[in-house]
């Protein structure tokens, strides 16, 4: 990993959140290390500011979404599963309770919505997000949401609440883009400063 220069360590903030790769190698805890020692902020169910405008960042998880969202039933390891998922939606409904600004992004891995993965299997739509990090969304009126994981789904997409989701995922980002840039900009509107 290149070493991030220390002006730009100072003057970018950069933030993170962990996807299903960064647990691949079992080695989440050296992922994180190299993160955050190159200046990286890494959310995992915390919550920062930055020029007024605060983020709060999880990984999420699978489960399905709506009427379809796999509940905790049967067997030991599907409860297991969906405790996994529950636990993600509350340390994301955490990090947004901890905010005290009128703008909030919420930075995920996994989709809190269907709209956003659009594109991919149907089949594997349960394993690319959940709908249980959604409630949280439009809970906190969450100015904008941020996820990956899905390189086959859909750009945009908006919570049941108006919520705008962005699926940045490198396939999507590549297609959406005219110049097939790798990065997207979104531009939050300015909050008065009070006099």
């Amino acid at each position: 990993m290149q070493e991030l220069s220390p002006v730009l360590k100072k003057s970018i903030p950069i933030l993170a959140v962990f996807g299903n790769h960064e647990f691949e190698s079992g080695k989440a805890d050296q992922v994180h290390k190299i993160l955050t020692s190159g200046g990286i902020t890494v959310l995992d169910g915390g919550a920062c500011e930055i020029k007024g405008i605060g983020f709060a960042g999880i990984k999420g998880f699978s489960g399905g979404f709506g009427e379809r969202v796999l509940e905790p039933w049967g067997e030991t390891v599907i409860k297991r599963f969906v405790h996994e998922a529950v636990d993600e939606a509350l340390k994301l409904e955490s990090a947004l309770a901890r905010l005290r600004t009128s703008q909030r992004v919420a930075l995920l891995h996994y989709a809190p919505i269907p709209q956003t993965i659009a594109g991919e299997p149907p089949e594997v739509f349960a394993f690319l997000g959940c709908s249980r990090l959604e409630e949280s969304l439009d809970r906190y009126a969450v100015t904008a949401a941020i996820h990956g994981h899905a390189h086959r789904g859909s750009a945009e997409g908006r919570t049941k609440n108006g919520v705008p989701v962005f699926n940045v995922a490198t396939g999507v980002m590549e297609l959406a883009s005219a110049d097939h840039h790798r990065y997207r900009i979104l531009e939050l509107p300015v909050e008065p400063t009070p006099s």
